[in-house]
């Protein structure tokens, strides 16, 4: 790595070169990206591989049940204002596509990474951080990932007595609760729409009272820490009480918030918020979420909702009615096999939409939709979806293999 004092290995040297080799022949056979199989190589020749790369960049881990992805590249643009970023911007969230991101960037000051939650204390482990982001907890993959209170408390053990810095959310008692284990945080009032996981208190059991925009538990004292840093409306308010201006392409409260947090972390690392929420403006669509493609004459824009609170804040961004529709749930290995979580989401907001459901789990969705009093139409798939919906600009709403699927048949 450039300017290294300690260079890589000659074992971790043959690893970063055998996974690139392994990830090139994966994306020839067109079987993706190939960064998790390139690790995944890599990490078996040499297990160290992801500490050894981190050790000279100053890494920022960023886990949440929603918004990590996007929140990531928030943050890797806000820092590129204070030197080179590597970051694994495609989602390779798990330690394979992690080191992979790592190996292509030895020149970078900082390393900007997502984690899946169930990785966040292993990785943090490997890595040293010196910043940590934690967003939200709610349901999800209920089949892989247990129920959020076990996520809360592996990450409250995992973080204990860590030497980073960990930018938290306030508003969210499961997060609350996984950060208080760390000696320094910084809050950050970034908002909780989703509040079905949160109702009882994480730390006693106890019921959580919730007046306002404030909460607390009755029974132990377990109570909203005071933000130093908060979103209002259309502006972040830094810790000195100055707003600034959110200017983002991309749509939705779920993304100032998302904004809100990254200014926090960007700070940390002397970046002023004016300067990081700035250069997040440059973001437009992550991975394909948010894009608006051409399709069969249409403008379809793409959307991502993989659990409730996911869902939940995707029906507050899409086009009101009678703008159509495409509903799209598949429940592979990558999205969890439980469909039960359909149950938790709201659908009469999408009254008045025309709807048009796809999807290896269709039928699932279609239940649901017929309890919530939805008009719709079961379709094979997303062309005759197309064909059927009514003029105008379609939102497209799909859990996590579904839009991966939407991708590669609009060319996107």
């Amino acid at each position: 790595m450039a300017g290294n004092s300690d260079p890589l290995t000659p074992r971790a040297k043959l690893a970063v070169t055998a996974g690139k080799a392994v990830a090139a022949a994966s994306r020839a056979a067109g079987r993706g990206s190939g960064s998790v199989i390139g690790g995944k190589v890599a990490l078996k020749l040499d297990p160290d591989l992801l500490a050894r790369l981190a050790q000279h960049l100053d890494v920022i881990l960023v886990s949440a049940t929603n918004g990590k992805t996007t929140t990531t590249r928030l943050i890797a643009e806000a820092l590129r204002a204070a030197g080179p970023v590597v970051s694994n911007a495609l989602g390779a969230n798990m330690p394979a596509g992690i080191t992979s991101a790592l190996a292509g960037g030895s020149d970078a000051k900082f390393g900007v990474i997502e984690v899946d939650e169930k990785y966040l204390a292993g990785v943090a482990r490997d890595t040293d951080p010196k910043c940590i982001a934690l967003l939200n907890l709610s349901r999800d993959q209920l089949d892989r990932a247990a129920e959020t209170r076990m996520l809360a408390e592996n990450w409250r053990e995992g973080l204990a007595g860590s030497k980073a810095v960990v930018v938290a959310n306030a508003d969210d008692p499961l997060i609350v609760w996984a950060a208080s284990s760390s000696p320094n945080v910084i809050w950050v009032a970034a908002g909780q729409m989703w509040k079905d996981d949160a109702w009882s208190c994480p730390s006693c059991g106890g019921v959580m009272q919730r007046p306002g925009d404030d909460w607390f538990c009755g029974q132990c004292g377990f109570r909203r820490p005071t933000p130093s840093w908060a979103l209002s409306g259309d502006h972040v308010l830094d810790p000195h009480g100055s707003a600034w201006p959110i200017h983002l392409q991309l749509p939705g409260r779920a993304n100032k918030s998302n904004a809100a947090a990254s200014a926090a972390v960007a700070a940390v690392f002397g970046v002023p918020p004016q300067v990081g929420l700035e250069r997040m403006y440059q973001v437009q669509a992550v991975a394909g979420r948010y894009d608006v493609v051409q399709f069969m004459q249409r403008d379809l824009r793409l959307l991502l909702a993989k659990n409730p609170a996911g869902w939940l804040e995707t029906f507050s961004l899409i086009d009101p009615p009678p703008t159509p529709v495409i509903l799209s749930v598949n429940a592979r290995g990558a999205d969890g096999t439980d469909t039960s979580w359909l149950w938790d989401v709201d659908y009469t907001q999408l009254t008045g939409h025309p709807i048009f459901v796809i999807g290896d789990r269709k039928l699932d969705l279609a239940v649901r939709l017929e309890v919530a009093n939805q008009h719709f139409q079961v379709c094979e798939n997303a062309d005759q979806a197309v064909q059927m919906a009514p003029p105008g600009r379609i939102e497209v709403i799909a859990n996590y293999t579904a839009f991966q699927d939407l991708r590669r048949r609009v060319g996107n």
